[in-house]
């Protein structure tokens, strides 16, 4: 059984993914959200969700490691990894464009990735999807941003526990259902999230966790566990989770700003909450002029549903006026930003 949470429609199946054409981004797929809560297990999951909807290539962008903030971010994963993983040999499924593998290398540890949307040529990277008869195993596994994606969480974790022979850590990091919830982030609900979790429902799934707790100002949840010990979240870890009421009130407030500014408007941040904050926002009648990111492989590309570019920093400092509404959508980039455009516009936190 399980009880229904929250409901969203016509969202873009990968808000990730950037577009060459307007139009192709505004006929991009897209899917609905269903979030219900698992009575059993205590788990949120998105009972809408399609996976044959979904496509992962090159043109799925989601680095973020051209930050500085996030760069920070890695270094601290990196150091409470180390007393774990950092003279094991280590797997990361889902490694991306290999930016966190080559951290792992870069400070001496055996580490290899796997990633269908791998761009580079590195031989320790297997661009495919994970599964066991690619024969990858590690005395250590980083899965980071993976497990919201995938259908089934237990069972995917256990299908890496058969392919490690049953044995080895896991570190498992993944977006904060409760962070989300308590600063009403509708624009962290996506199509390809089909998972929600909460810190207690990442300790419920292993009987014997070594480390966990929160992370990036606590947008982010993690545990390194015994993968030996994997295990469906028993009766008595299972607490009710409830979406605020007024969860979607800040669709309005954006919507009102955004409407009462004359000059341009743009959002700064291409990545998820981005795509998700304009398609809300370009519902409501406020289509905005750019979003801004620093990441060049989404530059000159269009966001997913509303075909609004996307431009850099430097082009926005050139075609946006000053004073211009930026809306920035993670506030642990918010000085960061303000520095690199160095105060030129009006900022909104998100």
């Amino acid at each position: 059984m399980s009880r229904l949470l929250f409901e969203a429609h016509g969202l873009p199946a990968l808000q990730n993914r950037v577009y060459a054409t307007r139009e192709q981004a505004i006929a991009c797929t897209v899917g609905d959200v269903r979030l219900v809560q698992d009575e059993a297990t205590g788990l949120v999951f998105n009972e809408a969700f399609d996976p044959a909807l979904l496509t992962y290539d090159e043109d799925y962008q989601n680095e973020q490691a051209n930050s500085p903030t996030f760069q920070r971010h890695l270094d601290e994963v990196m150091a409470l990894l180390s007393p774990h993983m950092g003279a094991a040999s280590v797997l990361e499924v889902g490694c991306g464009k290999g930016y966190f593998l080559d951290c792992m290398r870069a400070k001496g540890w055996n580490a290899v990735g796997v990633d269908p949307a791998y761009e580079g040529a590195s031989a320790h990277v297997v661009k495919a999807a994970f599964d066991a008869s690619l024969g990858l195993a590690g005395e250590g596994i980083v899965l980071r941003h993976v497990l919201e994606h995938i259908r089934n969480p237990l069972d995917f974790l256990a299908s890496i526990a058969r392919a490690n022979g049953g044995k080895g850590l896991i570190y498992i990091e993944v977006p904060c259902l409760d962070w989300i919830a308590d600063n009403r982030a509708w624009f962290d609900i996506f199509y390809e999230h089909v998972n929600y979790f909460r810190l207690r429902d990442l300790q419920a799934m292993f009987s014997t966790v070594l480390e966990s707790g929160r992370l990036f100002g606590g947008q982010y949840i993690y545990v390194v566990a015994d993968l030996s010990t994997l295990r469906a979240p028993p009766p008595d870890a299972v607490v009710p989770f409830e979406m605020p009421i007024d969860f979607l009130d800040g669709v309005t407030a954006c919507r009102e700003r955004a409407g009462a500014h004359t000059g341009s408007r743009a959002a700064w941040g291409g990545s998820s909450k981005g795509v998700i904050f304009c398609s809300y926002l370009a519902r409501q009648g406020q289509l905005l002029d750019a979003v801004i990111d620093i990441n060049t492989a989404k530059q000159g590309r269009y966001v997913a549903v509303t075909g609004i570019p996307i431009i850099s920093p430097e082009t926005a400092m050139q075609s946006l006026e000053p004073g211009a509404l930026v809306f920035v959508m993670n506030p642990n980039y918010f000085d960061e930003i303000v520095a690199q455009s160095r105060s030129r516009f009006h900022y909104a936190r998100v």
